[in-house]
């Protein structure tokens, strides 16, 4: 029984590892006018080796299907009542498939994802009939983006299935004008400097729409630039209106430097960074700062002294009216004395 376990976290964690391939998805945005047509790709279709089931979906505040149709037979299944059915037409390919809007309006602007089903073998899983692992299964799976999704099972010499989405397109309706990003490369402070790195930061602005992909170049020796790979350096990436920044912490280099640029992917087209950045060094790791003896010394000396005036002020200030009292008591005292008794 301690097999179960261990074989339902393999199979988990050999589903999450095929989920890191995604669809591919040519356009990150689309900017159309009213009653113009619109198309949105969706390539990568030989990872569908399942049921060759493609699920479009329509995402506003919330993800709603559209349809899904069959790769090998062409058969489209409209079972999802999305209230914008008719507007949508789909083609599909031996490796690829698109949707289509005819004459788009106000109400199609929203994010459009390609889905599919990937398929697993689970042969190496060998339990008893009766006995079924479930590792995801929803109550209801239609309340899974309104289809049947993230159902994710196993049990003897059967398969499991997850699904498999693109990175969607997000469709702008409006007559404002598509204008390229502004992109600059600078040399970035953090406190990443403290741990043995260096920062460059990469800004794209002015750009409509305000959607981008950033990716980072190395300078190699013969002045070529080459796509950085992922495991040499971290990327952040912050994005606010009308702006996108990607942070890029490298460990530097001992035995030399490299220059880099950053490239921006855009509905207007590929815009580069004009100028290289050589990573600037980091500063050394300084120890925390201690507070300065002599400087604590005096200002303990100089409080010391002023609660001495103040108790010495107070003092004075007592004895003053101690004497008053007692000049003013005696004086009674002796006025009182000097008129003596009253005579009828």
């Amino acid at each position: 029984m301690l097999f179960l376990p261990a074989a339902a976290l393999c199979c988990l964690c050999s589903a999450l590892a095929a989920m890191a391939t995604q669809l591919r998805v040519d356009d990150l945005t689309l900017t159309s006018r009213e009653g113009q047509s619109v198309s949105f790709s969706c390539g990568g279709m030989d990872l569908c080796n399942n049921s060759g089931k493609v699920y479009w979906f329509q995402k506003k505040e919330t993800f709603k299907a559209i349809f899904y149709i069959n790769k090998n037979t062409k058969e489209l299944k409209e079972d999802f009542n999305h209230p914008q059915l008719e507007d949508f037409s789909v083609q599909i390919t031996e490796n690829s498939c698109e949707l289509k809007i005819d004459q788009v309006t106000l109400n199609h602007s929203a994010s459009y994802f390609c889905c599919c089903y990937i398929k697993v073998s689970t042969s190496v899983f060998h339990v008893a009939d009766s006995e079924k692992l479930n590792i995801i299964r929803p109550e209801n799976s239609r309340q899974v983006f309104g289809a049947v999704f993230l159902t994710v099972w196993m049990s003897d010499g059967r398969t499991y299935g997850h699904p498999l989405f693109g990175s969607g397109t997000k469709l702008y309706v409006t007559d404002e004008k598509v204008v390229k990003p502004v992109v600059s490369v600078y040399p970035a402070a953090s406190r990443a400097h403290l741990e043995g790195k260096s920062s460059l930061l990469c800004l794209a602005s002015d750009m409509f729409p305000p959607l981008v992909q950033i990716s980072w170049k190395r300078q190699k020796k013969d002045g070529d630039l080459e796509d950085l790979p992922p495991v040499e350096g971290e990327q952040l990436e912050l994005r606010e209106s009308g702006r996108t920044a990607s942070i890029l912490l490298v460990h530097r280099q001992e035995n030399g430097s490299s220059k880099y640029s950053c490239s921006v992917q855009h509905e207007g087209g590929r815009v580069e960074a004009q100028t290289l950045q050589e990573l600037p060094a980091p500063a050394a790791s300084c120890p925390p700062e201690r507070p300065d003896l002599a400087a604590l010394q005096q200002a303990d000396l100089s409080f010391q002294s002023q609660c001495r005036v103040k108790l010495l002020c107070l003092l004075y200030t007592v004895l003053i009216v101690k004497s008053l009292v007692y000049c003013c008591g005696l004086s009674l005292l002796m006025m009182l004395r000097t008129k003596g008794p009253s005579t009828i």
